[in-house]
């Protein structure tokens, strides 16, 4: 007799548990981050997402150093255009090409360091702190 299970979800069983993130929804927070890192300077995530977040900085950091058309196109299609610095109004993307590409002009990788911090408090989720090397 077939197992009693979850219906319409993969396998005779289904499955016991739905994750809670599906891939789209994890490719547009680490969008919404890392645009964030980038007007910020630095944001405080849960671990896991502060490693994705370092490579995907990384990449647009290295297109912002080429600084070509192609190159601020390509980062247009990842950097969100909502997210303004609130004091100097500049958009993630000006900033990206105009500050942080010609500050890493010299510096072959490495633009971004994670710091890990204590386990937040309620669930005991591991914190760090994501920010550009200076």
């Amino acid at each position: 007799m077939a197992t009693q299970g979850r219906k319409n979800v993969h396998g005779k069983a289904g499955v016991r548990f739905k994750a809670p993130y599906t891939a789209s929804k994890d490719k547009s927070m680490v969008r919404n981050v890392v645009s964030e890192l980038i007007v910020y300077g630095r944001v405080t995530v849960i671990y896991p997402v502060a490693k994705q977040i370092q490579v995907q900085a990384d990449k647009l950091v290295t297109l912002a150093k080429r600084g070509d058309l192609h190159a601020r196109r390509l980062a247009a299609s990842v950097v969100r255009p909502g997210i303004v610095e609130t004091s100097t109004g500049v958009s993630a993307l000006d900033k990206l090409f105009n500050e942080i590409g010609p500050e890493f002009k010299e510096r072959n990788g490495g633009y971004t360091r994670v710091l890990k911090l204590v386990n937040r408090k309620g669930d005991n989720a591991p914190m760090a702190i994501v920010e550009f090397v200076r």
